[in-house]
């Protein structure tokens, strides 16, 4: 089993900036990649970038140049950092981690980031 806790949303002014953290606990050794997804409002969940146990990193087109993904093993946390940000970046934010070899995937419980004036 493997646990992972998202933090760091909140409020943020339109063109601001905001980190959010995603910390996972449990079967740490289990874990191959790592990504970020958000759900808005009616919207289904999208995926926004993945990071690998290599540290290869990828983004979908949506988002690349103002969202930075990046992983500590050490401290068994992975980041998001957001960058210019728009009211249609409004949504809850999810981490999502994979079992190396499997299809098992862990989520996150969620972190909702409210862009907005």
């Amino acid at each position: 089993q493997v646990q992972l806790v998202e933090s760091g949303g909140g409020l943020v002014q339109p063109g601001g900036s905001l980190g959010l953290s995603c910390a996972a606990s449990g079967n740490i050794v289990s874990i191959g990649s790592m990504g970020w997804y958000r759900q808005g409002p009616d919207k289904q969940r999208e995926l926004l970038a993945t990071i690998a146990v290599s540290g290869v990193t990828n983004y979908a087109d949506s988002v690349k140049g103002r969202l930075t993904i990046s992983r500590d093993t050490a401290k068994n946390t992975m980041y998001l950092q957001m960058s210019s940000l728009t009211p249609e970046d409004s949504a809850v934010y999810y981490c999502n981690a994979r079992v190396r070899f499997s299809g098992i995937a862990y989520w996150g419980q969620g972190t909702q980031v409210t862009v907005s004036s």
